[in-house]
C-alpha cells in the first residue's frame, strides 16, 4: 500500500489543489456561490484527509466519501464547474493505495533471525 503522504499528495494534485485554485472571475456570477461553496467544502475535507493516522484509513474513508449524501450534492456542482471530483480518481487512486509495496511471493525474503521466508530465485 503506498503511504499515507504519497495518497494525500495524490489527491492533492488531482482533485483538492485544482478546486481550491479555481478562480472566481473564471466563472459566471450564476456560478461563483456555488464555486464558493465547493471550495469551502474540498477545504474542510483536505484537512479532513489529513487528520487521518494511516493511510489505510485515508483509503477507508476515501471510498466512504464516494458515496455519502453530501458528496453527491457537491460532486454535482463539481461537475457542473468542470472541476475534478474525487469519482474521478478512483481507478487510479486505489490501484496505488493497493497495489504499491505488495510484493510477489518470489520476492519475499527470509525474516530476520530464520523463518520460512521465500527466497529470489
Amino acid at each position: 500500500m503506498a503511504s499515507k503522504a504519497e495518497l494525500i499528495r495524490f489527491l492533492d494534485s488531482r482533485v483538492f489543489n485544482p478546486i481550491l485554485r479555481a478562480k472566481k472571475s473564471d466563472y459566471k456570477e450564476s456560478q461563483q456561490g456555488a464555486l464558493a461553496d465547493v471550495q469551502h467544502a474540498t477545504k474542510n475535507e483536505k484537512a479532513r484527509f489529513r487528520s487521518y493516522r494511516s493511510a489505510a484509513e485515508v483509503r477507508d474513508n476515501y471510498l466512504s466519501d464516494l458515496h455519502s449524501k453530501t458528496a453527491k450534492r457537491i460532486n454535482k456542482e463539481l461537475t457542473r464547474l468542470e472541476l475534478p471530483r474525487l469519482p474521478d480518481v478512483k481507478d487510479e487512486f486505489l490501484r496505488m493505495a493497493d497495489e504499491k509495496g505488495k510484493r510477489r511471493p518470489a520476492e519475499r525474503t527470509r525474516k530476520a533471525g530464520g523463518g520460512a521466508g521465500y527466497f529470489p530465485v
